[in-house]
């Protein structure tokens, strides 16, 4: 009768001490994804901004139609693979396809930006200012919410890999999440603004 009562607390305890671990890590999995979020509504505002700003511009730049394709043609990709990763944040496959576009569009905005300090009266229009002072903005917060997305990817992987957890997480599903790094050194910054 003893043994049988020893048995069942240990069973007991087993079973709680599995249970913490696994709400921990769906406790560490929500975070992140949360802080996905805040990375999504941040990238929704500037692919938002990014037809206005093309569309002031066109009054201007008539012989630089090319540069305002390929600014569209950016934002477009990007903003299809950030639907992508919001669907499943911390995947590396969506994760490396979001940081693809996000590469390409930062260029894009690069080159018209470049296109822009050409164009003195586009420079000084009133609307250009304000569209690209909100884009500044949005780079500034899409930063600090990638920071955030980092800080609890890093705490879910560390959970992730440390024991015991590391014996729970495999067989229940819990896969290391991707860091929203930057490879390309030129990406690293917000697009310069300068009027």
């Amino acid at each position: 009768m003893t043994s049988a009562i020893i048995f069942l607390v240990v069973v007991v305890v087993l079973i709680a001490f599995v249970a913490g671990i696994y709400n921990r890590l769906v406790t560490f999995k929500n975070r992140y994804k949360n802080a996905f979020a805040q990375i999504d509504v941040q990238l929704k505002r500037r692919y938002d901004l990014i037809p206005n700003l093309v569309e002031t511009a066109k009054g201007y730049i008539k012989h630089e139609r090319e540069t305002l394709e390929a600014v569209v043609s950016a934002r477009n990709q990007a903003s299809a693979a950030r639907a992508g990763a919001a669907a499943s944040p911390g995947d590396p496959d969506s994760m490396k396809g979001l940081l693809g576009a996000e590469g390409a569009l930062t260029g894009a905005l690069g080159r018209l930006m470049a296109v822009v300090e050409a164009y003195p009266d586009l420079k000084a229009d009133q609307q250009m200012s304000q569209l690209m002072e909100e884009l500044t903005s949005t780079e500034n917060k899409v930063s600090f919410a990638r920071q955030s997305y980092n800080d609890s990817v890093m705490v879910f992987n560390t959970a992730c890999e440390t024991f015991p957890n590391l014996l729970i997480a495999g067989p229940m599903g819990f896969k290391q999440a991707m860091l929203f790094e930057i490879d390309v050194p030129e990406q690293r910054e917000a697009p310069k603004v300068s009027f």
